[in-house]
């Protein structure tokens, strides 16, 4: 019965769960228009069998039902020490543990349960072939922003989702309707004009995309743009005023980690990869590798550094490693400009 997995994922420390049928994704031809139209960038892999990702029932033979989860993340409002001076932005679901890691672990425990009673399970946390926003919205789990973003009446847009296909048969959850009206402070928020117009988002100038799946050169047009964010940006969701009602997370692994946020801006340039790896342990951000993120901070520096930051830039410009090498080579450019030092 619904009321059977919803108290399940209660137990299990999920703050919404509600039931979608297994058909066709609503707006499966706007996401292959996306594709065709390139806005996807260099994810080559959200292109690769897109009927697939249209329809769970090509993910798991026989899916009857899609099970859709929420789970705030919300950190609080600043990640650093009282008397730290801040300077950078990192994504606020990335302050600490990769979330992956704990949603994944509480999903195996969900699928033992629907195993029992006679399912099979396809268990995604976004790392599948699902439209997984759309059948949020299709199941009640709130509604999809003009960002692009999903959004709750209670979690705002702080929370992640995650998808269970099963072919077990559950009475759907009532879809929701959007709630955003006239607003389009997620749109004037964006810094790189990535949203293009309501639910149109262009990964190709996206913030997100460009300091975390982004292999190459952050191309320089948007490297301004960029500001001082080291690792993802939350602009678009912190400017929704939906976000009135969020409350901290109750996950402390989703808190700040402490370690981290003591570190200044430049400090970041002093990290060979072992002391990358160790410092970010169990992060997402460990994905990036060392070479991507020292990219990022470079340019956070070359935004907002002073002549007290040129002497860890030169070294920096000094990497073996060319991404490294180019972007501290950029921000030197820059901050000698601003102060009239080298």
């Amino acid at each position: 019965m619904p009321s059977d997995v919803k108290a399940l994922a209660a137990r299990l420390g999920f703050d919404d769960c509600r039931i979608a049928a297994a058909t066709p994704a609503p707006h499966a031809a706007e996401f292959r228009q996306w594709l065709s139209d390139g806005c996807h960038a260099g994810m080559a892999w959200l292109e690769r069998d897109p009927d697939r990702r249209c329809d769970p029932r090509q993910v798991l033979p026989g899916c009857r039902s899609v099970i859709s989860l929420a789970m705030n993340y919300f950190p609080g409002s600043s990640p650093f020490p009282n008397d730290h001076p801040g300077g950078y932005r990192i994504a606020k679901y990335a302050w600490n543990d990769d979330y992956h890691d704990l949603i994944d672990r509480k999903l195996r425990e969900f699928d033992a349960a629907l195993r029992d009673a006679g399912g099979t399970q396809k268990c995604y946390t976004d790392t599948g072939p699902v439209l997984e926003c759309d059948f949020a919205a299709a199941s009640g789990l709130g509604w999809n922003g003009k960002s692009t973003v999903q959004i709750h009446r209670t979690l705002g847009t702080w929370f992640f989702l995650a998808d269970i296909l099963t072919t077990l048969e559950f009475t759907p959850d009532p879809p929701a309707s959007a709630h955003c009206g006239s607003c389009v402070r997620c749109i004037s928020a964006c810094p790189t004009g990535a949203i293009t117009g309501p639910h149109r988002l262009d990964a190709r100038r996206c913030v997100s995309y460009l300091t975390i799946e982004h292999k190459g050169p952050i191309p320089e047009e948007f490297r301004t743009a960029i500001g001082d964010r080291i690792y993802g940006c939350d602009d678009c969701l912190e400017a929704c005023p939906w976000n009135r009602f969020a409350a901290v997370s109750r996950e402390m692994a989703f808190h700040a980690r402490p370690e981290v946020f003591a570190h200044r801006l430049r400090d970041f340039l002093a990290l060979d990869d072992e002391a990358f790896r160790s410092l970010f342990a169990r992060s997402p951000i460990k994905r990036l590798k060392r070479p991507r993120f020292l990219r990022n901070v470079c340019v956070a520096l070359g935004n907002t550094g002073t002549a007290d930051d040129l002497p860890a830039l030169h070294t920096a410009a000094a990497d073996p490693d060319p991404l490294v090498a180019e972007h501290a080579d950029w921000a030197i450019r820059r901050i000698s400009h601003r102060v009239g030092g080298g």
